[in-house]
Formats: structure tokens, sequence, C-alpha cells
């Protein structure tokens, strides 16, 4: 009984000492702005949970308006807008009652007669709010999205401008504007999208900052003449990686402090996206999407003190506790196994150095499992597989301990799915084959879309770990045969491996979630692959 207890408190004290690293908060830079002065300009899209500019029949109630721009307007002395629908052409009249200023945005497509709805209607807004509208911004990464020829949009931009007194500009990722000096003549300044995470070549948050400035010089430097605002710029919170660049609370909060640094000392000014985050962006954008705002989508608190202490895992307590508590029942169930079996604790010597070794990393990655289950998952769809991994990195431990200490194999598939009549009586052996059949469908169904469709796929990397590592310490641990050929097992693990060898090139040696995803492929691979004594 000492060493499994020895061995649990071992366990449960690594546990508590990962996630209090993994929690540790990070002390961001001196604050770059000063007690009572606001940030330029923020971008603002007033949609909330379920709330999609996507649903053309959505309407935004003003109070709700009201809300947020009372909040934003202690932070910032300007919101950005991209449109003039969905109830957005309330702004700027709330937006006089709080003292804020707007960079009115309409949104130009290739739908005339939409286009044209959103000219008029800035014009008029411009017309009746002179005070308040700053700039119209004609356009967003229009030439991006490839709706519209140079030459029209410059017609069109020109066109807004003989209707108004403001300023009147286009906004479009740096690189189109380098490409299009036909654009150039007709705006009044110059609005450029610099957004690192989102280069061609993604820059890491630790060059991001840096990044910001030099664009800027060549942008500055190939458009003389002309006043240059960043129209955008800003790091996700949460998302996949894209080579080093990788989405958090920490690097986004130190991104921003360190661009509006460098925007202070280098006397350029720049709007943040965004105020809010917004939820509906994640149907185009994958996971990050819905992460870029200032602020929390729900709670609409601010996700970080300037010059303050942030966290990547602030709930890390709660984490480390249910790890935990994960190992405990994994200690548990080996121990139940080996007294039904008869076996007393101290002749289990070596099985319970596996069972810790089952324990430790399912501990650790429960919590950071269900953090990103929560994170991810977006419709029934996935939110069921979400939770159905969730529940597979749970219950693979637990199944695993006890089979290791009851002698219990692992079945071939076969086995599992072949008729009743012809399963094993094993209870516990078919469900610990059930459980890998799932984690072997699941991570087959990540890989293959990390194959064909990437961009906006996360990755799965703390569940199927927690998942699989039990299932290594039994193959490992059992006496090894030469067992029957078993091709689901092979196909699947040829699959598999062959995922693996696309995906690692494909995102790049810097990005450590997909090498870690694509270490757990290779380990689900040996695993179905490892010879075992069971019919075809």
């Amino acid at each position: 009984m000492r060493l499994p207890a020895g061995l649990f408190l071992v366990s449960a004290a690594v546990i508590l000492a990962a996630w209090w690293w993994l929690g540790m908060p990070a002390q961001m830079p001196p604050a770059p702005v000063n007690p009572g002065e606001k940030l330029h300009c923020l971008s603002y899209a007033p949609f909330r949970a379920g709330q999609t500019p996507l649903d053309e029949s959505t309407r935004i109630d003003p109070k709700q308006i009201e809300e947020d721009l009372q909040r934003l307007a202690g932070v910032t002395r300007c919101v950005r807008t991209y449109s003039v629908d969905f109830g957005l052409e309330k702004v700027p009249g709330i937006a006089r009652r709080y003292g804020l200023k707007v960079l009115q945005g309409l949104w130009v497509s290739n739908n005339a007669e939409k286009t044209q709805f959103q000219i008029s209607a800035a014009v008029d807004l411009a017309k009746r709010y002179p005070d308040v509208i700053e700039a119209i911004i004609v356009g967003n990464e229009v030439l991006l999205r490839g709706d519209m020829s140079a030459a029209d949009l410059a017609n069109t931009i020109r066109a807004v401008k003989a209707q108004v007194r403001v300023p009147v500009t286009y906004a479009d990722v740096w690189e189109f504007w380098l490409r299009n000096p036909a654009v150039l003549d007709a705006v009044d300044f110059v609005t450029i999208h610099i957004l690192p995470y989102w280069e061609d070549f993604p820059i890491p948050a630790a060059q991001a900052a840096a990044h910001v400035v030099a664009i800027r010089q060549k942008v500055a430097a190939a458009l003389p003449g002309k006043e240059i605002l960043i129209g955008e710029t800003g790091w996700p919170s949460a998302g996949r990686m894209r080579e080093g660049a990788l989405p958090s609370p920490v690097n986004q909060a130190a991104v921003i402090h360190e661009v509006l640094t460098a925007a202070k000392r280098e006397n350029f000014h720049v709007n943040i996206v965004e105020a809010f985050d917004q939820p509906w962006k994640r149907q185009q954008e994958g996971t990050v999407g819905g992460y870029w705002g200032l602020f929390d989508a729900y709670s609409r608190e601010a996700k970080f003190a300037w010059g303050g202490l942030v966290s990547n895992h602030p709930f890390w307590r709660w984490q480390a506790a249910g790890g935990m508590a994960l190992a405990f029942l994994t200690y548990a169930a080996a121990f139940a196994a080996a007294r039904r079996n008869g076996a007393p604790a101290r002749a289990m010597r070596p099985p319970w150095i596996g069972v810790a070794a089952m324990a430790l990393p399912a501990g650790i990655l429960a919590g950071w499992s269900v953090e990103n289950a929560m994170i991810e998952s977006l419709g029934a769809g996935g939110w069921i597989r979400s939770l159905v991994l969730v529940a597979v990195s749970i219950a693979a431990p637990i199944a695993a301990a006890a089979a290791l200490a009851s002698g219990v194999s692992i079945p071939s598939f076969s086995q599992v799915l072949s008729r009743a009549g012809n399963r094993g009586r094993e209870p516990l052996g078919l469900a610990l084959g059930a459980i890998l059949i799932l984690a072997s469908v699941l991570a087959l169904q990540f890989a293959l879309a990390l194959v064909f469709e990437p961009r906006y796929r996360s990755f799965a990397f703390a569940p199927l770990t927690a998942a699989l590592v039990p299932y290594l310490v039994l193959v490992f641990s059992a006496a090894r045969s030469p067992g029957a050929p078993r091709t689901a097992e092979s196909v699947m693990a040829c699959a598999l491996l062959a995922c693996a060898i696309y995906i690692v090139p494909n995102e790049g040696f810097a990005n450590w979630q997909a090498l870690w995803f694509c270490s757990a492929l290779l380990v689900l691979a040996v695993i179905l692959l490892w010879p075992r004594d069971a019919p075809d």
C-alpha cells in the first residue's frame, strides 16, 4: 500500500507544480498609455454571442451599442466601424453622447446595389454628424477579396469624396497598397492593415511590434506624401499556431503593449483590432477569429490591465485540482483491479510504475484539454467531437490502469466491432478497445482536416496525448507476441503516419503545437502496429 500511496503523492505534487508553472502570470511592459490618456482608436463591431452580420436579418438594439460605447469611452477617443447596416448607423449619434469620434466605415462589395446603399447611408451620416465622424473609410480589404478592380475602387472613393467634407480613405492589407498605386491618388490618407499573425510568413509575437514599425516605414517610403494610419493591428488571445506565431493571453497583451509603445516613440497612429471579441468570426476564420478583442465577448470585461500581470491559464488551480482527481481515480482503478485479482499491493511493484506513467501526463493535460474544448468548440458537431475527445482522454488512463493491474490486453478492432457472440467476454478489454477506436477515429479526422483544410484547424495535442500515453505504457508493459496481422489497425496507422509526414513541414518546425500533435499521431501508430496476440 505504501508504494502506490507514495507514487500518487509524487504524481499529485508534479501535477500541481506543472500547473503552477503553466499558470504563472507574466509581467507586462510599462503601460503604453499614461493615466487619463486614451487609445487613438479601436475597431468596433457590436455583435455578441448568437448575433452575426452573416445573417442579413440581424438588427442590433441601440441600447446594446450604448452599453458598449459607454465602456469604450473610458479607454479610447475613437471607434472604427465597417458598415452602416445591422443597426451600426446608430453609432455616430451614440458616440456623440460619450465624446467619441468615429472612423465611419462603409462596406464595398461586388454587389453594386448594396454598395450604393452603403455609400448613401455613410454620406448622410457624415453630413448629420460632422463633429463626430473624423473620416470615411470606403471599403475594407476589397482588393484582398477581389471584389472590385483598383480602378473601379478609385472611382468609388472619388464619388464619395465629392459628396462629403471629411477626409476619405480606403483600408487594406499593406501589400495591396503597394500593388495598386492607382488607389493612392483617390484618398486623402492611407489606411494600412499590419497583422503579424496573418502574414504569409507569420511573425512570432516577440517580433510583432518591430515588424509593424518596419512595414510602416516600408509603406511610407513607397508612398511618400500621404499620411499613413495603421487601420488594423493586434494579436489574438486564443487559437491555433501559425508557424511560430502563438495566440495566447500573454502574447496578446505583450504585443499590444509593445506596438502602442512603438507608435508613441515613432509618432504614428494605430487603430487596434478590436474592441470586443467577435464569436461569429469563428465561422470564417476558425477559433482564432473570435479572440482578437481587448474585451471579452461575454463578460464585456477587459482581458488585461495596462502594465499588469497576465496568465495564459488563470484558472490553473481548478485545472490542477481536476488533474489530481483524475490521477487519484487512475491509481484507485489499478488498486481495485489488483484487489479483485487477489494480488496484494506489495506484489504489484512493477505495474505501479506504469500506473504512475499513465496518471501523470493525463493529470497534467486533462485540464488543458477541457480548456481547449471550451475555446475551440463551435456548433453542435464541434461540441460533440470535443466532448467525446475529452471523455476519451479521461477514461483512457483509468481503463488502462485497471487493465495493467488485471493483465488484460488491448483487443483488436475486429474483436470490439464483431458480433456479440464473437467478442471476448472481458468487459474491461472491450472498453479498452472501444476507447482506442474512438481515439483513433478522432485523431484521423483531425489529421485529415490538417492535411486538406489546415488554415483554420486547431491541434488536439493535449487530449490525444492524455489518451494515448496510457496505451503506450500498456503495450510496452505487455509481453510481446507475434500476433496475427491486423488490417484495420495497419491501414489506420499508415494513414496517420502519412498525415504526420505532411503536416510537419507544412506547418513549419517552429510550430510546437503541430509537432506535438504529430508526435501523438506517431505514438498512436506505434500502438496500432504493436504486435499482440489477437485474431483479425
